[in-house]
């Protein structure tokens, strides 16, 4: 397994992240297809083995249940002091399930404060090592956001904090507030980014490498579009009712980024989710891309990804028939 600093910290991370929204039970939040902890244990199992050292949740998964899953089976297999563990606050615990009362989503102060206490009990440790605003949060002052995320670094609750999934003005405000007031800065930002969707090249991937902050792609799969031939359909595909609304609109223009993707990984006699995976490492400032695992073998594929280089010639084919997508995924 290769490795790699966090962005511009000293935090030393596996090249790839293990994405744990599979990991949960599946009764519970809106996620039907989600693993249990008895179906999750080989899989982070094996990504332990395989030297993945970077594990990521969020307290609204499968209604707080994928912390649970996460922080049990990590204690299980590994130390704490060697383990970096990444959740996120913005939805609800009860995202998708019951519906839930006021502070219970955003970024207020009370709301940080509650969930970062929260998402610490179900992990069941007493610090994470990178704590994300899942969204930007329109209804709450960027000053309470950010001086509340330096109280939870500064109480040892937290040692970095990052950023998802917004515009980049708003990314751009969010530490030039941080920075006015002395108060800690994102270090990550964990974005959309996949060969069906490249909106971000245009503004924040070249504002975080500009600022040093690290990119932990997102989706770089596509939730599986880039793994497959265009138009198969999986369980998890036809449930994902987001996924659809995400590619329903460019589905002719993807099947042949798809197709692109197929060709050259059958000339390289690879499957192709690592040729999605080496197009995404290669790109400059990725930190290491969120892969979701539901088998032992996607696992495994993503560690083979890190050895597959790409020629110029097959980066242009996969990139050659991309058009502008409707920007999505805040």
């Amino acid at each position: 397994m290769d490795h790699t600093k966090l962005g511009s910290t000293g935090l030393d991370i596996s090249r790839l992240c293990l994405g744990c929204m599979t990991y949960g039970e599946p009764s519970e939040g809106a996620h039907s297809w989600t693993l249990d902890e008895e179906a999750s244990r080989p899989i982070i199992r094996h990504a332990v083995e395989s030297g993945i050292n970077f594990f990521d949740t969020a307290n609204s998964y499968s209604a707080g249940t994928s912390e649970k899953i996460v922080g049990r089976l990590l204690k299980e297999f590994t130390r704490r002091d060697e383990v970096v563990i990444a959740t996120k606050v913005f939805f609800p615990e009860g995202a998708g399930n019951a519906p839930t009362g006021p502070n219970r989503r955003g970024l207020s102060r009370k709301a940080i404060m509650t969930e970062i206490d929260a998402s610490l009990s179900r992990l069941g440790v007493d610090y994470v090592d990178l704590y994300q605003i899942h969204r930007w949060d329109p209804s709450t002052p960027v000053e309470e956001t950010m001086e509340a995320l330096h109280d939870v670094v500064k109480a040892g609750k937290a040692r970095y904090i990052g950023a998802s999934s917004m515009a980049a003005w708003q990314f751009s405000k969010a530490q030039a507030v941080a920075r006015e007031n002395g108060w800690t800065r994102f270090v990550t930002m964990q974005n959309y980014v996949n060969l069906l969707y490249r909106e971000e090249e245009r503004e924040m991937i070249p504002l975080c490498l500009d600022q040093g902050v690290g990119l932990l792609p997102w989706s770089p799969l596509a939730r599986g579009r880039l793994t497959r031939s265009p138009g198969t359909q999986t369980k998890r595909s036809e449930s994902d009712t987001y996924g659809k609304s995400l590619y329903e609109a460019t589905e002719e223009a993807d099947g042949k980024v798809i197709a692109a993707v197929e060709a050259v990984a059958k000339a390289r006699g690879v499957p192709m989710a690592q040729v999605a995976l080496a197009w995404i490492l290669a790109k400059s400032g990725v930190s290491a891309p969120i892969v979701g695992a539901s088998r032992a073998g996607h696992l495994d594929d993503a560690v083979a990804a890190l050895e597959l280089r790409l020629t110029s010639e097959e980066i242009a084919e996969l990139e050659r028939h991309y058009v502008p997508h409707v920007v999505t995924g805040f």
